[in-house]
């Protein structure tokens, strides 16, 4: 057995507690059964309708699935959306008592309409975006939950995640002012990756890194090598892994040379939903069970590849990754 799958076998029962966004991931899939006569547009019939965690209950299940314990610290709707995903954790044993259900919060919810012929593949030919509170900032009530959920929590965990998607409910001040009494902390932030400064590790994508910094990177290494210890210094992080879609990764260390991991499985990519959630996920999950940053951006490499040959927003699993690295 080699060093990974050893590390891999150490995920089992790590505790990470993971600060998110909570989403509703929900497919709507349909057979085209013909164009309408009121508008030029697809008659489906309707054939199963899914709801499955999305955002940082992605990379919850991602953790559930990879047989780490996640402990979830966030905010949901008191609607079907909302009980639906409390549901869905309690079915896999997650602890849901992190999670507080409110009236003033709609739960995020993103629908996609999956539509395809008896014969032919599904694909996605909308998706429909609804709740969450906008760009308002979260209550003061609701803050004050969270910070005691994660102030009582954190002294039992080996990681922290945190997962914001710009909902407004995960503050940079929320961790600034956390003892992580030394545990490996991560963050993926959609808008405002600046703002969660002094964490261990980051794991934008290379458009949001783009986006941080003003630039187009393109095919310029020059460029991805400027942007990467740029960031890194700027966020005061030991490392950066840079998730750069068909051109694999790159991880940035304060005292390493830059390492670029080329793309696991081909790069005929089926979806791409939710394959940050589920990087982030291992990489967090590898850290916490005592893996190098190489190491640990290896196993989400791995995972990566795995994630983005699934249609719709799944996990990885652990034999899943086990079987990947003894390929």
């Amino acid at each position: 057995m080699n060093r990974l799958q050893e590390l891999l076998r150490k995920f089992k029962g790590k505790r990470v507690v993971v600060l998110g966004d909570f989403v509703a991931d929900v497919f709507v899939y349909g057979e085209i059964s013909r164009i309408s006569r009121e508008a030029p547009v697809l008659i489906l019939n309707h054939r199963d309708t899914q709801v499955v965690p999305g955002g940082g209950a992605n990379a919850v299940h991602n953790l559930r699935a990879l047989g780490a314990d996640p402990l979830p610290v966030g905010i949901l709707g008191d609607d079907e959306e909302g009980k639906q995903l409390i549901r869905y954790f309690k079915k896999l044993g997650i602890d849901t008592s992190g999670i507080r259900v409110t009236k003033s919060y709609r739960t995020p919810t993103k629908m996609r309409i999956i539509a395809g012929a008896v014969h032919s593949p599904r694909q996605q030919i909308v998706r429909l975006d609804s709740g969450g509170p906008g760009k308002k900032p979260a209550k003061t009530s609701e803050r004050a939950f969270l910070e005691r959920k994660l102030k009582a929590l954190l002294p039992k965990a080996d990681a922290l995640l945190v997962s914001d998607y710009g909902y407004g409910i995960i503050l940079p001040e929320l961790v600034s002012g956390l003892n992580r009494s030394g545990i490996p902390s991560t963050v993926d932030s959609r808008f405002a990756m600046t703002a969660f400064s002094g964490m261990t590790a980051a794991t934008p994508n290379e458009p949001e890194v783009e986006a941080a910094l003003g630039i187009t990177i393109g095919n310029d290494m020059e460029k991805l090598e400027w942007a990467g210890r740029t960031l890194m210094r700027r966020l005061k992080h030991n490392a950066l892994l840079i998730t750069r879609g068909k051109d694999g990764m790159s991880l940035f260390e304060k005292s390493a040379k830059t390492t670029h991991i080329p793309i696991h499985g081909t790069d005929e990519i089926a979806d791409v939903t939710g394959a940050g959630d589920t990087v982030i996920a291992t990489f967090t999950l590898a850290l916490a069970a005592g893996g190098t940053y190489a190491e640990a951006a290896r196993l989400a490499n791995y995972s990566g590849g795995i994630v983005v040959m699934k249609h719709g927003t799944r996990p990885v699993t652990y034999n899943e990754l086990m079987a990947a690295i003894g390929e």
